[in-house]
């Protein structure tokens, strides 16, 4: 089969790679039709992870479900289906908490829980940027999706299931948001624009977002968001300013710790000490941005051992709480579809390009230089671009 495959440091291409399979009576073989390219991606992309050549990428993957195991029960062929990025068992203590990001079965490394396609550390699974997926404990890992997926234009928005809308879902539950709140966001890639959209939803009064990409703050603005540009001024104050000097009820960070000055100065806790100091006393924070616990291609000594600097003291001093950690998918992704299904939400207001499988490259390329215009980008290896 064709798959993306990862060269090494700022290079990937497109390769004959041996056919996904059924390997155990509980996998399906799917189909892909459309599948993502995350932001996330571009830690393996730009050298700083661990990952090995070779390796096929790729978790955010929409298909048809085209055989099944011997031990799968509920989903059939020819099924269309949206893949949690989480590879989860649905049987262990943490999956039956809910706590599918951190399954304790999925990734037989000692010593770590959780596990994904196609990341570094995450397990074995190979990547969905490919023409089929071989997908594990598929009864549970697979969202069946309404018959409008079949409809390519509609697969813009149901692929979002798959990890940036429930992400950024996710960042606005770990900010603990309320009907009426005031929320600060800071990054408007495509996890911070999911954000502001899920705050909306939520029923925020106000939601802020800071980045200072203007496709990116446009995107923001065109869902009702206040738009605030970091490289015209603090963003810190500029938040201040529009809650009354108080600062917001909550926060969610969605950068990570490759987060980088108006100058283009790596500062990996950059973000995080904004957002302390961008949300009131007793305010929330939800951070969803990437952080590794190691680092070895940082500029930063700090970060190369996967810490970050961190306002500690003024976090403490505002009596602040924060939640943290990836996405556990299947706590929102059936209702999420939901409200995709409902015409309450449009995820896909975020894509900016649709590229063949071919195009790959290009589009890592472009996507990861924040080439103007580049906000989100879809790949279909049905040949589709």
């Amino acid at each position: 089969m064709k798959a993306v495959v990862y060269d090494g440091p700022k290079t990937v291409s497109v390769k004959q790679v041996p056919d996904a399979r059924i390997e155990r009576p509980t996998d399906a073989l799917v189909r892909i039709t459309t599948t993502n390219i995350c932001g996330s991606d571009l830690h393996m992309y730009d050298g700083r992870t661990d990952i090995h050549p070779g390796r096929v990428l790729g978790h955010e993957n929409l298909g048809e479900v085209i055989e099944v195991g011997d031990g799968v029960d509920l989903v059939k062929v020819g099924d269309m289906v949206c893949l949690p990025f989480n590879v989860s068992c649905g049987f262990c203590e943490n999956c039956n908490k809910g706590l599918t990001a951190f399954c304790l079965v999925a990734n037989p490394a000692p010593g770590m829980a959780g596990a994904a396609y196609g990341y570094a550390d995450m397990g074995p699974y190979n990547g969905g940027q490919a023409e089929l997926l071989r997908v594990p404990w598929a009864d549970f890992n697979c969202l069946v999706l309404p018959p409008d997926a079949r409809d390519v234009q509609r697969q813009r928005d149901y692929v979002m299931l798959a990890d940036i809308f429930p992400t950024g879902w996710h960042a606005t539950r770990l900010a603990c948001v309320q009907p009426g709140d005031s929320v600060a966001i800071y990054g408007a890639g495509p996890v911070g624009l999911m954000a502001a959209m899920s705050a909306t939803i939520q029923g925020a009064g106000k939601v802020m977002v800071v980045d200072r990409h203007p496709d990116r703050l446009r995107l923001a603005e065109q869902i009702g968001a206040v738009p605030i540009d970091d490289s015209k001024g603090s963003p810190v104050d500029q938040i201040k300013e529009l809650t009354g000097g108080i600062g917001a009820d909550r926060g969610c960070e969605c950068v990570g710790y490759q987060a980088h000055d108006p100058q283009g100065q790596e500062q990996s806790g950059m973000s995080v000490n904004n957002l302390v100091h961008s949300v009131k006393f007793g305010g929330t924070l939800g951070v969803v941005g990437v952080f590794t616990p190691q680092d070895p291609g940082s500029p930063d000594p700090l970060q190369k051992q996967g810490k970050v600097p961190f306002d500690y003291g003024m976090f403490w001093f505002k009596g602040q709480s924060m939640g943290a950690g990836q996405c556990n998918v299947k706590n929102y992704n059936r209702q999420l579809m939901n409200l995709i299904a409902g015409g309450k939400a449009k995820p896909s207001f975020i894509v900016s390009h649709e590229l063949t499988l071919d195009e790959a490259p290009q589009g890592y390329e472009n996507f990861d230089r924040r080439v103007e215009g580049w906000t989100k980008v879809l790949l279909h290896p049905d040949g589709r671009g």
